[in-house]
């Protein structure tokens, strides 16, 4: 079969040419670079890529194929997908299809053979930009001025369209080589007490909720749009603020049920849920240039002087000044100094900016969730 040719249309007017692969059809939204060399599945099922085209900057992409272990939700939400090389035939023995295939059963545009290096260069010294991918437009012209129509992520309530529609009971924990994903009653002997968690479902990534289990907690996820009132029936003895795509002003009304939470029961947010807790405590979140995308970000914790390498996917970021006070700023970025967590412990809450359950990349914040255990047994304070 001979190669089927894709465009990459960008809105400062720039063009690449590579090979379709997946579908064959056309997407448009904003193009970031993602810097991990593992985790290409878990990247495309995480539901805070909704709205975005993402690059990988690692050369090979798709040599371990697909398995239904790995994902991070029910189907992938990058709207397209950027790579150098597509790797063809997969080569791991927990394989059931190739990238290619997968791609081409959700309806995802991908695109190789481009120069990502050049493309990502473009992006970190301009910003990340709207642009369209397309197999089926071949007129250039035509494509840029698509992408310039592109709706920007900024104020778009992107959570709406990857939330739960429903409560759910979440029982499944971490994953054992022998026997795959252990059940909750594997975890129960090893706890004393079972905390009750509310989880808000901003876009929240399973390998999340498998770390709740396997430290000790009773999940129960609600959708992103549940008012604090239905929150506090479950009688949780905490409530979790969830990972999510896209711009927290565009999710006002889960700003507003965190802001009416303050206080009434003790919450842990990451990312999407980190920046809506900022925006409860009425500081304000700016747009990053390119965002962070990867699992090799230093952060320093500033209490322990203790750095550890994390995994992240957002373009927003808390302003600590906003904040005038009301939160301890506990965490920072060491590329940019941005802020990576936040502490009040009158109102109970904490946060963090990157993602602990690292699923891509390495282990290094995991405790969170134990330290969020102990804190709702009254054995670790904020």
């Amino acid at each position: 079969m001979p190669d089927r040719k894709a465009l990459l249309a960008l809105a400062d007017g720039t063009v690449y040419e590579g090979v379709s692969f997946g579908y064959d059809g056309e997407c448009g939204g904003e193009v970031v670079f993602n810097t991990g060399m593992t985790g290409y599945q878990e990247i495309l099922t995480d539901p805070s890529y909704k709205g975005q085209i993402v690059t990988m900057t690692y050369p090979e992409i798709g040599n371990t194929g697909i398995n239904p272990e790995d994902v991070e939700s029910n189907r992938p939400w990058v709207e397209g997908f950027i790579v150098r090389e597509a790797w063809g035939p997969p080569s791991n023995w927990r394989h059931v299809e190739s990238l290619d295939a997968y791609l081409r059963r959700y309806h995802v545009c991908g695109v190789a053979g481009i120069d990502t290096r050049s493309l990502t260069r473009r992006l970190r010294d301009g910003g990340s930009q709207m642009a369209v991918l397309s197999a089926v437009d071949p007129d250039p012209a035509r494509l840029v001025k698509k992408a310039r129509e592109v709706p920007s992520i900024v104020g778009r309530d992107l959570v709406k369209e990857v939330t739960t529609d429903r409560v759910l009971h979440w029982d499944t924990g971490d994953w054992d080589l022998e026997k795959g994903y252990l059940h909750a009653s594997d975890y129960r002997a090893r706890f004393g007490r079972i905390p009750r968690i509310v989880a808000m479902d901003f876009g929240i990534k399973q390998n999340i909720l498998r770390m709740m289990v396997a430290n000790g907690f009773d999940v129960t996820v609600v959708p992103a749009a549940t008012p604090a009132d239905a929150i506090l029936a479950h009688k949780p003895d905490g409530v979790f603020l969830s990972n999510g795509p896209g711009d927290p002003e565009g999710v006002p009304y889960a700003v507003g049920t965190v802001r009416a939470l303050l206080g009434n029961v003790p919450m842990f947010g990451i990312c999407l849920g980190h920046q809506i807790l900022g925006l409860a405590l009425g500081g304000r979140t700016f747009k990053l240039k390119f965002g962070h995308h990867g699992c090799n970000q230093p952060v320093k914790d500033l209490a322990t002087g203790r750095v550890e390498i994390t995994s992240q996917n957002h373009n927003f970021s808390v302003d600590p000044d906003s904040l005038g006070g009301k939160a301890r700023i506990t965490h920072v970025n060491l590329n940019d100094r941005t802020v990576e967590g936040i502490s009040v412990p009158s109102a109970r809450c904490f946060s963090v900016q990157y993602h602990p359950e690292a699923s891509p990349g390495p282990h290094d914040s995991r405790y969170l969730f134990a330290r969020f255990h102990r804190y709702l047994l009254g054995e670790e304070e904020l």
